[in-house]
């Protein structure tokens, strides 16, 4: 094999919010009764997106659960058996790489996965928002922790999560790159993606899932421009 790159294959669509999202950001500012857990937004535009990072991350942690490619101490697979050999058959190493694994013969990571950011319908709302509301223009959401004996909020533990509501829309684009390292591996790189794609909308992105936040659906796929289907 000449081992060269053959090709693209270009998801691109609409990730929806089914409950509202949390990608945590940073405060700059620290203020009595002010934000506690601000979500990430552009420095500029100042407006929420979804870093790729994070997408690409989640999607990769849910196949390695569920094909068991889990690394020491709850690492990303590195790419290796129990043997110290390698793991050559691994989908999820040859599409995402190999956690910290320089030496493999894996070849380039093979998925690329851009910041999405809102669709221009929903940008413009926010930007609206935010004229009228300043700095708070997204949704607010109190929380507290419970007395397990008394059934009351416990003191001091009143905190504010800004989210991203339920409904809001990103635009995203996967790119997959493909090689002819392995056979088929145009369409062997596509399905895992896919099925990357289909965990993540049976779980959760972001944090607070198993409260609720983070449930979202990939809407109006495409595959190199032709309607494609996840299901």
């Amino acid at each position: 094999m000449t081992k060269s790159l053959i090709g693209y294959s270009v998801l691109r669509g609409i990730i929806r919010c089914e409950t509202a999202l949390r990608i945590g950001g940073s405060r700059e500012t620290l203020e009595i009764g002010g934000l506690d857990n601000p979500v990430i937004k552009h420095p500029i535009t100042m407006m929420p997106y979804i870093p790729g990072s994070s997408l690409k991350g989640k999607m990769r942690s849910l196949l390695e659960l569920k094909l068991g490619k889990i690394g020491k101490n709850g690492t990303p697979y590195n790419g290796k058996k129990d043997d110290g050999t390698e793991d050559t058959d691994c989908p999820v190493s040859r599409v995402f790489g190999p956690h910290q694994n320089p030496s493999h013969n894996f070849g380039p990571t093979r998925i690329l996965v851009r910041d999405a950011r809102l669709t221009p319908e929903w940008e413009e709302h926010f930007r609206k928002r935010r004229e009228e509301l300043g700095d708070s223009f997204l949704e607010l959401k109190q929380e507290t922790s419970v007395h397990r004996e008394i059934g009351i909020a416990q003191h001091g533990t009143l905190r504010t999560n800004e989210r991203v509501p339920a409904g809001t829309e990103f635009e995203f684009e996967i790119v997959v790159r493909n090689f002819d390292w392995f056979p088929n591996e145009a369409e062997e790189n596509l399905k895992v993606v896919t099925e990357a794609m289909r965990l993540l909308e049976q779980d959760y992105l972001g944090g607070s899932g198993s409260r609720g936040y983070g449930k979202i659906v990939f809407d109006h796929v495409t595959l190199n421009g032709e309607p494609y289907a996840l299901h």
